[in-house]
């Protein structure tokens, strides 16, 4: 399940990657815009205002985060749905998709359907995490498999992928002019709360399945949650009353061209 509140934690740095990839798109007046993974609704209510005129929607599997974004009263169209089914309707002329296709196995293949389905001109536009080496991830996936919590969160905390910026231009170069870029962030997170910084970080999405997969096990879920903050306050010593926290994100802009070869 996932919460908005702990997801809107560090609010500045999770939306900074998403106005900077839309930035890069020039669509002047479209007629549809799309959000795919849209959370909790806050940055694609900027879309509408980007786009007056255009139909904006936005899709999101958790019917917890989709009753966050109509609480905004914002002028768009938010509905609950699976992004890995969606296909584009004709009108689509931009199609964004932010933080969301990293949890999406195989993801290339549904990139390219959507361009197959995209006319001619529309833009497609995604940014995903690309820091699943970090010390911070490395620390999850080894305590998840060492052998106190093996039998708990085996096969659950699944360390995730995702493509290169190279790899995703040579796949979408067929059928797209391509603009795609990597950046490495380094944010600097508030430590002066009783946990640490990037584990408030990591509670907001990779550590969703764990602490599923825990249930009503609230002593089991307290200690992982400890053990991993001593490895983590270890990995990212706290230096200035901060935690410097490098976190690199991979960005694609698509303009459809035509079919994919």
């Amino acid at each position: 399940m996932w919460d908005p509140a702990v997801y809107g934690r560090f609010g500045d740095e999770r939306s900074r990657p998403f106005h900077e990839l839309v930035a890069r798109i020039p669509a002047e007046a479209p007629r549809q815009v799309v959000d795919l993974g849209c959370g909790p609704g806050t940055l694609t209510a900027t879309l509408a205002a980007r786009w007056p005129s255009a139909l904006v929607r936005g899709i999101d599997s958790s019917a917890e985060m989709i009753a966050s974004a109509r609480a905004l009263d914002a002028p768009v169209d938010f509905t609950v749905g699976d992004l890995r089914e969606f296909t584009p309707s004709p009108g689509v002329d931009v199609l964004v998709s932010n933080a969301a296709l990293q949890w999406v196995p195989d993801h290339e293949a549904l990139l390219h359907r959507w361009v197959a389905a995209l006319p001619a001109g529309a833009w497609l536009a995604f940014q995903v995490p690309g820091n699943f080496s970090s010390p911070a991830h490395d620390a999850v996936y080894a305590l998840a498999e060492s052998p106190r919590w093996k039998s708990v969160l085996g096969g659950v905390a699944r360390r995730m992928a995702v493509p290169t910026a190279t790899d995703y231009a040579a796949s979408l170069a067929s059928a797209c002019a391509v603009d795609a870029w990597e950046t490495t962030y380094v944010h600097l997170l508030p430590g002066n709360s009783a946990d640490h910084p990037v584990l408030a970080w990591l509670e907001g999405t990779a550590l969703r399945p764990i602490r599923a997969a825990f249930g009503a096990d609230e002593a089991g879920w307290a200690a992982y949650r400890a053990e991993l903050g001593e490895r983590l306050a270890a990995a990212y010593p706290i230096r200035h009353d901060r935690a410097f926290f490098p976190f690199r994100r991979v960005f694609v802009v698509a303009h459809v061209q035509g079919a994919l070869s």
